[in-house]
């Protein structure tokens, strides 16, 4: 359990008994973000088992893009994307044990285009999900962004939030589906369509792959499969593309954003329900209907079984999540903010060609 007090804020994490042994069994570990509280988190595993917590502070933390070594990272913020590196080498630590310390290295000032799900492309540059404008873009020298794909109901790029485009599933390097709450094609529409006007899409064709969801999220391709959260009525699971269906596999105690897989387990983001973006989904009577409560944190559930294998509880000033990462091959990150002055003392010098 980890408990910070900063004047009346408090955080506090617990896990599920086992969830430590898991995670150092499985040679990754997980990062999350929070936009309410402004944060990225890492949780790794100590040399002693516990736990390790390491958080640093990042203006509306949305959506965590990791490269396939798990050695570099993109967030996306308020108005800005960041890319972060590890100077570390596989194998290295630095003096308090961290195997990974993800430094900030380069920036793109966007503007707040309220950019939610992001990633890398072929290129290396981060691609993004520009939910204000309903597109998928990336960065371009001299601009905030370069659109690069809408989907086919959206009749112009306009800063209107129309369709609430969110979540992208990236397969080497390129956008092949993306999840919406609408078809909208108007301002702020999407709202209105929020029990299950929710879709997905094949960015290549533009067609619906599945459709009728609530407020869907989190679009994933693992081993095969592609992924969703189906966040309106707390359920995970899978689309099956042929039969245009969403098939899902376990509840979510919760409103359910971000989604990372380690081998056959998923880990699944869960925020406590707010105002009437939350409010009035199937999602309250699924609560209701098992005598629980939403709750903040992390589920690791068995895709095989659908059981709930191990669990994160969040409590206190963090309240909401947005994304979830696995870091393969790193066991205890940690990360350089731009807070204090450790970001000016940190200097790492390619020297290879020295």
């Amino acid at each position: 359990m980890t408990d910070q007090s900063r004047g009346e804020e408090k955080f506090a994490l617990t896990s599920s008994r086992h969830f430590p042994e898991w995670l150092a069994g499985t040679g990754a570990s997980l990062a999350f973000t929070t936009y309410q509280a402004g944060k990225i988190f890492l949780i790794g595993v100590k040399p002693d088992g516990r736990l390790s917590v390491f958080e640093r502070t990042f203006a509306r933390s949305m959506g965590l893009g990791v490269s396939d070594d798990g050695r570099r990272l993109a967030l996306a913020t308020e108005y800005q994307i960041y890319r972060f590196d590890s100077p570390l080498l596989p194998g290295q630590a630095d003096s308090d044990g961290h195997d990974a310390l993800y430094v900030p290295r380069m920036s793109w000032i966007t503007g707040d285009c309220d950019i939610h799900d992001i990633g890398f492309g072929t290129d290396g540059q981060p691609v993004f999900v520009n939910t204000l404008f309903g597109c998928l873009a990336t960065v371009s020298e001299g601009f905030s962004f370069k659109p690069i794909w809408k989907p086919p109901f959206i009749s112009r790029l306009a800063p209107e939030d129309r369709c609430h485009l969110n979540g992208m599933a990236i397969e080497d390097g390129a956008p092949r589906y993306v999840t919406a709450v609408s078809r909208s094609d108007v301002a702020d529409g999407w709202r209105d369509k929020r029990v299950d006007g929710g879709i997905v899409i094949d960015v290549a064709s533009g067609e619906m792959v599945c459709e009728g969801l609530s407020m869907p999220h989190s679009p994933r391709l693992h081993n095969g499969t592609l992924w969703a959260l189906n966040s309106g009525a707390g359920e995970f699971g899978w689309v099956d593309v042929a039969n245009a269906k969403f098939e899902p596999i376990a509840f979510c105690p919760g409103y359910a954003r971000g989604l990372a897989f380690i081998g056959d387990h998923a880990l699944i983001g869960l925020s406590l329900p707010r105002n009437r973006t939350f409010g009035g989904l199937p999602l309250d009577d699924a609560l209701k209907a098992r005598d629980t409560e939403a709750r903040c944190g992390l589920l690791v559930v068995d895709t095989r079984t659908g059981d709930t294998t191990g669990w994160i509880r969040i409590e206190g000033v963090v309240t909401e999540l947005y994304d979830v990462a696995a870091l393969p091959g790193v066991r205890r990150p940690a990360a350089i903010g731009l807070k204090t002055d450790e970001i000016k003392r940190l200097i790492a010098i390619d020297d290879e060609a020295v």
